[in-house]
């Protein structure tokens, strides 16, 4: 295979497997002749910023890390006077580009003048799986990561990029992913050849938009390479001329974007949220420790949201119908059930729990972060799930109907997210504080600048619906 610029990729190499030692490391970068090193780092926003590294230099930037501004970085918590951010690199994250055979990556934590940087998004889940691994537990998650191919016009709106994408129901048209194959074929390569059990890829539900799964690991694990999909994805699109975009709702006549997070917890080698069906009254597979898990998810959902959600356009995803397909497979309440895709938490299988309030906008590490805050304290209080709606389409439900089975609504919009985050004591210790302010408060003044800026805005809708009503 070759990519635009004639390149050829490492498709035949043998899966790669990461390294646990600095010594690892160095052996890797010899054998496979790397060149460069990606020192990369995510922002609130979970935008990755990095340094390029010779690899002559590797032992300096594994003892020293590589140095940033961090103001001109992004939202990391920085002013313009405070001193340089260094990026330390997670030996265990190298990362080779499949793509680009002479580079590879480390995902990289924070720190200012020696010291862990408070307002690291990897270092804030570090954190909160230290305290779950306090309790005797291992937190593991999976992500299904959606995005749209699309292309900038000249007049800089968006389209799709296959133009003969255009069935009314497209999900899993077996033609569109032909003609897509050369790319989302590159890709599902470039993730066996990373050893990440790429296991499917299919057409999903909106015109011009793809999945492709790959298997589950450790928390912090499973965020970094969803970080790194993300941007391979992106990367590999551009050098076609192209637009890979996570964003949660690009159009709005389709379904949107979702990041669905399924979860496990492990104590002792063995996932303590697994029961077998006979000895689960409600039948799913599911422990004690799983509905109270499951409790503590439903009691802070409405807060949690602001980080599983963390944009403007999320809330547009969040809705009952979609023009298209008629669902928008987002959820709208705070529920669970088995293999419902209108609850917000779905039982796919024993011992599993799917969140699909997660979008493709999210911060990984602090969405990671928040949901795993929130089912330890349903283990620790003994919250009570609630009965499942397992039978119940939530979407054709009436309000009184809803009312009468204790079912509340998300949040409608960041907003409203964020004045529940604020109120959240369990998300509020969890995320953390710095020497100036709760990570809460800072997370919350910038979404609410970001909403503000949004809401400024004056919209076609709006002129073509008030311009010349009155």
């Amino acid at each position: 295979m070759s990519t635009v610029d004639g390149s050829t990729t490492a498709f035949g190499s043998p899966e790669f497997t990461a390294p646990e030692t600095a010594d690892d490391v160095r052996a890797y970068v010899r054998e496979n002749k790397i060149q460069f090193l990606f020192a990369q780092f995510v922002d609130m926003h979970a935008k990755p910023n990095a340094k390029l590294v010779p690899a002559t230099h590797l032992d300096d930037l594994l003892t020293d890390g590589a140095g940033f501004a961090g103001f001109a970085a992004g939202d990391i918590g920085q002013r313009p006077n405070d001193p340089d951010m260094i990026a330390m690199p997670d030996v265990r994250s190298l990362t080779p580009l499949p793509w680009r055979p002479e580079v590879a990556r480390f995902a990289c934590d924070v720190h200012v003048e020696g010291e862990e940087w408070p307002y690291c998004p990897r270092t804030i889940l570090r954190h909160q799986l230290a305290r779950a691994q306090a309790l005797g537990y291992e937190f593991k998650i999976g992500f299904e990561l959606e995005y749209f191919l699309v292309r900038m016009r000249e007049d800089g709106g968006i389209e799709l990029a296959d133009p003969l994408d255009t069935l009314d129901l497209p999900c899993y048209d077996m033609r569109a992913l032909t003609r897509n194959l050369d790319f989302v074929g590159d890709v599902a390569r470039n993730l066996t050849a990373l050893g990440w059990d790429n296991y499917a890829t299919d057409h999903e539900d909106a015109n011009g938009q793809f999945e492709q799964n790959f298997g589950y690991a450790d928390a912090l694990t499973s965020c970094d390479r969803a970080i790194f999909f993300r941007y391979m994805v992106e990367a590999m699109a551009q050098e076609r001329g192209l637009i890979a975009t996570f964003m949660p709702k690009p159009f709005a006549h389709l379904t949107g974007n979702g990041c669905h997070m399924h979860m496990s917890l492990w104590k002792n080698g063995a996932n303590v949220l697994d029961a077998e069906p006979d000895d689960d009254p409600h039948g799913m597979g599911l422990s004690e420790t799983a509905y109270q898990f499951i409790g503590g998810l439903k009691a802070h959902a409405k807060a949690y949201i602001a980080l599983t959600a963390p944009t403007v356009t999320s809330y547009k995803r969040l809705s009952v119908g979609s023009p298209r397909s008629g669902s928008t497979w987002a959820p709208v309440f705070v529920s669970y059930g088995y293999n419902n895709r209108t609850q917000m938490l779905r039982i796919p299988a024993a011992g599993r729990i799917e969140d699909r309030t997660v979008d493709g906008s999210c911060n990984p590490y602090l969405a990671a972060t928040a949901v795993l805050a929130a089912g330890l304290d349903g283990i620790e209080r003994g919250l009570d799930a609630g009965s499942p709606t397992t039978e119940h389409n939530l979407h054709e439900l009436s309000d009184a109907q809803r009312g009468e089975l204790g079912i509340e609504m998300l949040p409608a919009n960041l907003l409203d997210a964020t004045r529940e985050l604020e109120g959240c004591e369990v998300l509020r210790r969890a995320l953390g504080t710095t020497a100036r302010e709760d990570y809460v408060d800072y997370f919350v003044r910038i979404k609410r600048e970001e909403y503000q800026q949004a809401h400024e805005q004056i919209t076609q809708w709006e002129l073509d619906r008030y311009l010349q009503l009155f």
